[in-house]
């Protein structure tokens, strides 16, 4: 019984998985930046020359990890990962930049995140494949060169103004990730519907894909939990009948607006009169980290216009009052 559950655990798991797509041929959406890496990592195969260093910048979501794994497997090249926030010490970048192999694709998440003088150290690697480390303590200290063999350092982060001009600089390849349209997120949740072989009828998927942000992340997860509820229902397809029902108990509205963006809208509202008023506060008022807020909920909210940012701080739009269905108190003064 314990081996069938472990069993039925890894299945799901690969299927997880598999939601990826792995070469860029099936990646939708971002078609400008993939007709770009798809020249950029042909022209380097054609010089047998290792990619040029990539940044990948964007909301979180938008399929930054996926892409570094495809530009590995389009290369044919080993992927390693790590994390920002996760490289503390001189140490732990020798320790990751030791295990690379000719060739091999090193992809670093939320690289903003690094402290400043590991970037320093990451500088001679990227550039001349070196890695320059001070050891001992006190007046013992030396200098160690290790060479390191060509790789491609694959960068992703959600806030590209935190990189410092030295290292953005380093990377031959910029890209800006966009928000989906969407069409291309219905057809990322049929692509899924696919591989987790739960069936979805077309109008289902143009209402989910309406209320999933723009995020292809957000749209697989939202997918998961209509599928939940259509397998307790009996469904053998996904209809928008269940789709409406599910994500109504989700609480995400038409608009893809869930709780907490209506916890944010309505605090600027009713405590603050629509506005203006600063990040930190509004971040106290509803229980919401600043970094949250800004890096998740407010750029989908400013790009679709329910507020805006000004001088003095945040404010609600007209539309938002709308959406909201409060009525609307207009202001001479921002």
């Amino acid at each position: 019984m314990e081996e069938d559950i472990l069993d039925s655990e890894q299945k799901e798991e690969d299927k997880d998985n598999s939601i990826r797509p792995q070469a860029l041929d099936e990646y939708i959406g971002q078609s400008e930046v993939k007709e770009n890496i798809k020249v950029f990592i042909e022209a380097a195969k054609m010089r047998n020359e290792p990619l040029d260093h990539v940044l990948l910048y964007g909301p979180p979501g938008l399929g930054k990890t996926t892409l570094a794994n495809i530009i590995a497997n389009e290369l044919g090249s080993n992927l390693k990962t790590a994390s920002g926030p996760a490289i503390e010490k001189s140490g732990d970048l020798a320790a990751v930049l030791s295990t690379l192999e000719p060739g091999d694709v090193l992809f670093i998440d939320e690289i903003h995140r690094m402290p400043r003088f590991i970037e320093e150290i990451l500088y001679p690697a990227m550039e001349d494949f070196t890695l320059d480390i001070v050891v001992g303590s006190d007046n013992n200290t030396r200098s160690i060169k290790i060479d390191l063999p060509p790789f491609t350092l694959v960068g992703a982060t959600t806030r590209a103004g935190d990189l410092t001009s030295p290292l953005r600089d380093r990377f031959g390849i910029t890209c800006k990730l966009k928000y989906y349209d969407e069409d291309e997120l219905r057809m990322i949740i049929e692509r899924t519907s696919r591989v987790l072989n739960m069936p979805i009828a077309h109008e289902a998927a143009v209402s989910l894909a309406r209320r999933s942000r723009g995020t292809p992340r957000i749209a697989n997860r939202l997918f998961k939990r209509v599928r939940d509820f259509a397998l307790v229902e009996g469904l053998d397809e996904i209809n928008e009948e269940i789709t409406n029902k599910a994500l109504g108990r989700l609480k995400v509205d038409k608009a893809g607006l869930d709780e907490t963006d209506h916890q944010f809208l309505k605090a600027i509202i009713e405590k603050f009169n629509g506005g203006p008023v600063g990040i930190e506060t509004i971040a106290s008022s509803i229980g919401e980290e600043i970094s949250t807020i800004e890096d998740v909920y407010e750029p989908y909210l400013l790009q679709n216009g329910f507020i805006k940012r000004t001088a003095r701080g945040r404010v609600v739009t007209k539309k938002a009052y709308e959406h909201l269905e409060i009525e609307f108190q207009d202001r001479l003064f921002f």
